[in-house]
């Protein structure tokens, strides 16, 4: 082995190490590379979603308004005589009509003193009848008469007061209603003027709204109306704009409309606090979504429409909106597919997975199935 042949053989050991260093590297490389496109890919994972259809239906625009609800009419019946309650004869809760006899006082003295002028009058009369033959004889002057018949006429007044005073004894309903509280008992002396029921008349009732002169112009009388009642979840009341007021509350800027509501089962009362809704306008089978479905971003709203399994942000121009729903009037077809249910973790193309189903229930079956 010549001498260059000894200094060549530790690069050639070298060079023999360093290539399957190299390649190893290479190979590690490469797996590297494999692992982070497939890390990449589970770290985007197809995002669970539900999905439906718009429906089409009525839907109304309104002006809506809180208020308690009032009654018709309110009656406090005050004692128009003192004395001893003798009888009662309603309790609270019952119906009562103009004129029914509530409860009755002693008018024992009253009575007394009706008689006596009575007994007077009748006397008087028939002094009266005599005078009156006597005149036309001649044989009573004038002035005599004139007498006479001033002392039966002021007879006839005091018979009348007493016969007026017996009656108040007598407490009676003023309006027709039901008794909506009871202030005295039996055997209770009372002086006049005393409370001693409280009559409400429950039809029908009354709410008042004090509605933006903005809305001037779209409410009128007639009108239909709705209540809704914290304390009755699910039940709305038909109701009806009775009345404007013709003038605008400068200080407020509002004016004042009455509702009525008529009630016959009577499970509203006077007091409740009611939602109220005016229905001004109504568009016949327009399409709709949920309101949950819209987003409003950057003053635009959108909704999520998935298409081959991506989602595609759409910008829609919506209308009237009324019961969760609201009025699509562009951006949206019949057969449009879009997200109900997970839409605030998209993004246009994000790729989704619909998990209820093909996505085809139209959203009216959904809405009825949420209503219930």
């Amino acid at each position: 082995m010549g001498s260059g042949e000894l200094m060549n053989t530790p690069f050639m050991w070298r060079n023999r190490l360093i290539v399957p260093l190299l390649v190893l590297a290479l190979a590690a490389c490469n797996q590297g590379d494999g692992e982070t496109a497939d890390t990449e890919e589970e770290e985007t994972p197809a995002i669970p979603v539900e999905t439906a259809r718009p429906s089409r239906g009525d839907i109304n625009a309104m002006y809506s308004g809180t208020a308690p609800i009032e009654a018709f009419a309110d009656a406090m019946v005050i004692a128009k005589a003192g004395g001893e309650v003798r009888e009662i004869h309603v309790e609270e809760g019952d119906d009562v009509t103009r004129g029914q006899l509530l409860a009755r006082l002693d008018g024992d003295r009253l009575r007394f003193e009706k008689d006596q002028a009575e007994a007077n009058l009748r006397k008087l009369e028939r002094d009266y009848q005599r005078n009156v033959d006597l005149r036309e004889r001649g044989l009573i002057s004038e002035g005599d008469f004139d007498k006479i018949q001033y002392e039966m006429e002021a007879l006839q007044a005091t018979f009348d007061l007493a016969s007026l005073e017996l009656g108040y004894t007598e407490i009676r309903a003023p309006i027709d209603g039901v008794v909506s509280e009871r202030f005295i008992k039996l055997g209770n002396t009372i002086d006049v003027n005393a409370e001693t029921f409280q009559v409400t008349s429950l039809e029908p009732l009354v709410s008042y709204l004090h509605v933006p002169e903005r809305e001037y112009r779209r409410i009128s009388p007639g009108q239909d109306a709705s209540i809704q009642i914290d304390a009755l979840t699910g039940i709305r009341f038909d109701a009806t704009v009775a009345r404007i007021s013709p003038v605008v509350d400068a200080a407020t800027g509002t004016f004042k409309i009455t509702i009525e509501v008529s009630d016959p089962s009577r499970r509203l009362k006077p007091g409740m606090f009611g939602r109220i809704d005016i229905v001004h306008d109504t568009r016949a089978q327009a399409l709709q979504i949920p309101r949950s479905a819209v987003i409003e971003e950057g003053g635009e709203s959108i909704v999520y429409v998935v298409s081959d399994e991506v989602a595609e942000k759409r910008i829609i121009h919506t209308g009237y909106s009324e019961s969760g729903n609201v009025e699509v009037v562009d951006g949206l077809d019949d057969s449009d597919e879009i997200v109900v249910v997970g839409h605030t973790n998209l993004k246009n193309g994000s790729k989704v997975s619909v998990i209820n189903g093909t996505g085809a229930a139209n959203l009216s079956a959904r809405a009825g199935a949420s209503g219930e």
